[in-house]
């Protein structure tokens, strides 16, 4: 990067940051460390709580998804919108009225103590998990800027994030988000703009739409009743629905952004806000991944877009092989940049059998390209085992990188690195939170005053901090981070909101039953993920189904006769 993309890039992530911090240099107790207070409203809340969602893994990982895959991974929010408005109708109103600092408390209140321990021990290992992967992200791009150390970067870049976390709470991480999440959006605004502009003279937009289409990329939804594939409109509505209840609805890193609602109002506009603009928002990312993958049928796209990587291997013994691949490679795209032009041609002429004849070489050249880039891969894992053989994690940092001009370049990385400040620090606020809430102030100190609270929670936070940053370096060993993400939510998701559904409309049910029928339906759904081919949103209603139904029956029979612990503390 340039002095400008520098200049750019620290002016915009310290100013921010430093911002946050000023603003809320007096916490105003316990109350203003972990819920914020009235001056938050609709607005912030609605930003924050995007901006929670949105890491830096949505800015980097979902484009290079889309590059890979195309537009369908967006059908996995199908079922938000329709959660959310179920969590305005029947969540936020009882957690406002009990007045809680975490969702968790909610379960103690309806059931006992160990099931609230359970359902916030269960948010603790998945999140914390979660944390770990958002703080990876953004140390791809500062190591692969700089040259430096991945391990010694994600050191760096988890303790910047912890840094302002730690000094505000809440109301710091509501307020820094706002900002965030204005540079975020025009950040990606200006990339898709680049990208467009970066397109030949005689490619139109609406003729780089149609090579998209022809190249099967634009298929948005699918609607097949196939299980095994991950994303289905089916599994999005339904698996996806009751992904967003539970993560909207009972995860901590969400419900302690809109808690911090000046009232029930604010709190349901800052939600709804989301359910109307996250789909589209989610749309133009991968979007943007996809014109990536038309811009480079043109141009001549890296064998692998992890270059720290390819250089590695190519000081091993196998850097014959790479480069005969190399070279290889370099022979099929430029035919298929040929072919490509042709498809592009014909599309805007309209001769049919011309389209078809250029698409079918097309798509066989791509076929073609894949399959080396498929062989790269191999060839890089058998070069070491500390070499990652996945890529789609840098596609859209490489066209950054190599293809926007000074001062842009620092604007898209601080993007990135704005999510994964917001995200991150969201994450570790309610991990530090609940720690301190559900079972700190419970089992280790209790009736101390705020001062001391506020003060544990800024330890644990930051053990927390360190804890995410040790988890992060072993990210490498996912995929595709997007996904990663995802699936851990989902494995972990089911069980959580069957245990808030049950304590909402199950009124027959006790804490042991449900106890109970939430361990072994976590168990259940780990050991069928470890045994099935079921597509992983699925496993989010299977989840919460087995908790909902195995707690009736256990109700009814084992724990029938007797005394139940009670319904309250």
């Amino acid at each position: 990067m340039s002095t400008l993309d520098y200049i750019v890039l620290l002016g915009t992530l310290v100013g921010i940051a430093a911002y946050g911090m000023w603003r809320t240099r007096s916490s105003g107790g316990l109350q203003g460390y972990l819920k914020g207070d009235d001056s938050i409203r609709w607005g912030t809340i609605g930003l924050s709580v995007m901006a929670t969602q949105a890491s830096a893994i949505t800015f980097l990982s979902t484009p290079g998804k889309a590059y890979d895959d195309g537009m369908g991974f967006v059908q996995n929010y199908f079922g938000m919108p329709f959660a959310i408005i179920f969590i305005c109708v029947f969540f936020i109103p009882i957690y406002r009225r009990l007045n809680v600092y975490t969702s968790y408390e909610y379960l103690g209140q309806r059931f006992d103590s160990k099931t609230r321990y359970l359902g916030a021990f269960l948010f603790l290992i998945q999140r914390g998990l979660a944390a770990g992967i958002t703080i990876y992200a953004p140390a791809i791009v500062i190591s692969s800027l700089l040259g430096w150390n991945l391990d010694l970067t994600i050191v760096l870049v988890g303790a910047l994030v912890v840094l302002y976390t730690v000094s505000g709470g809440t109301k710091a991480v509501s307020i820094t988000q706002r900002y965030q999440m204005g540079i975020i959006l025009i950040g990606m605004f200006v990339a898709f703009a680049m990208i467009i502009g970066n397109l030949p003279d005689e490619v139109s937009f609406g003729t780089a739409l149609s090579v998209a289409g022809a190249m099967d990329k634009l298929e948005v939804v699918n609607f097949s009743f196939d299980i095994e594939e991950r994303y289905t409109f089916w599994s999005g509505l339904f698996g996806g629905l009751f992904l967003s209840l539970s993560y909207f609805g009972t995860d901590q890193s969400q419900v302690q952004r809109y808690l911090a609602g000046s009232s029930v109002s604010a709190s349901r506009f800052g939600l709804l806000f989301n359910a109307v603009v996250k789909i589209p928002m989610q749309f133009f990312i991968l979007f943007v991944g996809v014109m990536v993958f038309v811009f480079y049928l043109f141009e001549e796209p890296p064998v692998f877009f992890n270059q720290a990587t390819l250089d590695a291997v190519a000081e091993t013994e196998y850097a014959g092989d790479l480069s005969a691949l190399q070279d290889r490679y370099e022979a099929v795209v430029e035919k298929r940049a040929e072919a490509v032009r042709a498809l592009a041609l014909n599309l805007d002429q309209g001769d049919a059998a011309a389209i078809a004849l250029s698409k079918e070489q097309a798509v066989a050249l791509e076929s073609e390209a894949l399959l080396v880039r498929s062989e790269v891969k191999e060839l890089i894992g058998k070069a070491g085992e500390d070499f990652e053989a996945k890529d789609s994690d840098y596609v859209f940092i490489t066209f950054i990188l190599n293809y926007l001009p000074e001062g842009l370049i620092g604007l898209l990385v601080a993007v990135i690195f704005a999510a994964a400040m917001s995200s991150t620090a969201s994450e570790l606020n309610a991990l530090g939170s609940t720690t301190m809430v559900d079972f700190y102030r419970r089992l280790a100190k209790a009736d101390q005053s705020d001062a001391h609270y506020v003060r544990v929670s800024r330890i644990l936070t930051a053990a927390w901090g360190g804890l995410a940053i040790s988890f992060a370096l072993y990210a490498n060993l996912v995929e595709n981070l997007i996904e990663a993400v995802n699936i851990l939510g989902s494995l972990f998701y089911g069980g959580i909101l069957g245990m808030f559904l049950v304590a909402f409309f199950v009124k027959s049910v006790k804490g042991s039953a449900v106890f109970s029928a939430a361990i072994a339906s976590q168990l259940a759904v780990l050991a069928m993920y470890q045994t099935l081919e079921i597509g992983y949103l699925w496993y989010n209603l299977i989840g919460c189904g087995m908790v909902m139904l195995l707690s009736f029956v256990l109700q009814q029979t084992v724990f029938r006769k007797g005394r139940s612990v009670g319904t309250h503390e």
